[in-house]
């Protein structure tokens, strides 16, 4: 692989990613050719209003090619054109070979849950403080652990208990909460998804720690409309959360508990509101702007 490096003053960032595309470039990056100097300028603007301007005095683009002649040609075609006026070619260089796949393993370590409880991709020894573990690697679903939500569930799992309940993850993800559900000892565990490669995720990953789960799209997992459960998880975002609040509700036994994430901590009252009408809910846990919100169906 060989890299096509530019100096682009800002006029010409836009026409010159755009030419790049044409020839064939594998990928083409834009960044501050000022960064980490006097020159910097910052293109942030103030919360929610648009950024003082579009892009940088100048730009560093490079471009990355197969080959180094399919590089140096592009440069050559580039440098005539009207306008990469006030552009200038830096350099052609060629790439280290890496192993991309160890490159990428590399950044994903394991993940504390609590001192005991870690997620751990499977290229990883568990640490030797870990007595549970659950193996996930990172794949086409959301839930690795990684995320503030995603822990939080985890935490209320391990310390909440739930020994012998009947638990639902609804909006499975990975299916990480439902196989944390498994190995905390639920009596039956059943994840739910509307997307179908979320569903087979979670298929695979159960299978590869060992538990057994019941999953499925959500008119097609078993869900006849008078089962209840102990438990009820869903980890998605607020918006479908204020939604799916009367079905959510209905899938929650007397005093059984329901468990809500991917919320941030300035929409709590949103959430109370929505579920006002079922169930009391109140933040129980909090990370990195994220909280969890619990309640107990009366």
């Amino acid at each position: 692989m060989f890299e096509l490096v530019l100096l682009v003053p800002e006029a010409a960032v836009e026409p010159t990613c755009e030419a790049l595309d044409a020839l064939d470039a594998l990928s083409v990056s834009v960044e501050d050719a000022d960064a980490c100097t006097p020159a910097e300028q910052a293109l942030f603007g103030e919360p929610d209003m648009p950024p003082p301007k579009a892009g940088w005095n100048r730009s560093r683009v490079v471009a990355l090619f197969t080959t180094e002649a399919v590089a140096r040609e592009a440069a050559g075609l580039l440098t005539p054109q009207d306008f990469f006026e006030g552009a200038e070619v830096l350099g052609v260089q060629a790439l280290p070979e890496q192993d991309w796949v160890r490159l990428t393993q590399s950044q994903f370590e394991p993940v504390e849950i609590t001192s005991s409880f870690w997620i751990v991709p499977t290229w990883h020894e568990p640490p030797e403080a870990a007595r549970e573990v659950i193996r996930l690697d990172p794949g086409l679903a959301f839930g690795t652990g990684t995320h503030p939500t995603t822990r939080m569930c985890l935490r209320w799992i391990a310390r909440s208990g739930v020994a012998g309940q009947r638990v639902l993850d609804y909006g499975c993800g990975s299916g990480i909460l439902a196989i944390g559900a498994a190995k905390f000892g639920a009596a039956q565990t059943v994840a739910v998804d509307i997307d179908p490669a979320a569903v087979e995720s979670t298929r695979l990953n159960a299978s590869a720690n060992g538990v057994s789960l019941t999953c499925g799209l959500p008119d097609a997992a078993g869900l006849e409309a008078d089962v209840r459960f102990d438990v009820v998880l869903a980890n998605i975002l607020a918006t479908p959360l204020k939604v799916l609040a009367p079905l959510l509700c209905a899938r929650v036994q007397t005093r059984g508990r329901l468990v809500l994430a991917g919320i941030l901590s300035r929409q709590a009252d949103e959430l109370k509101t929505a579920y006002a009408p079922w169930v009391q809910l109140s933040v129980s846990d909090e990370e990195d702007g994220w909280i969890l919100m619990t309640a107990i169906k009366a």
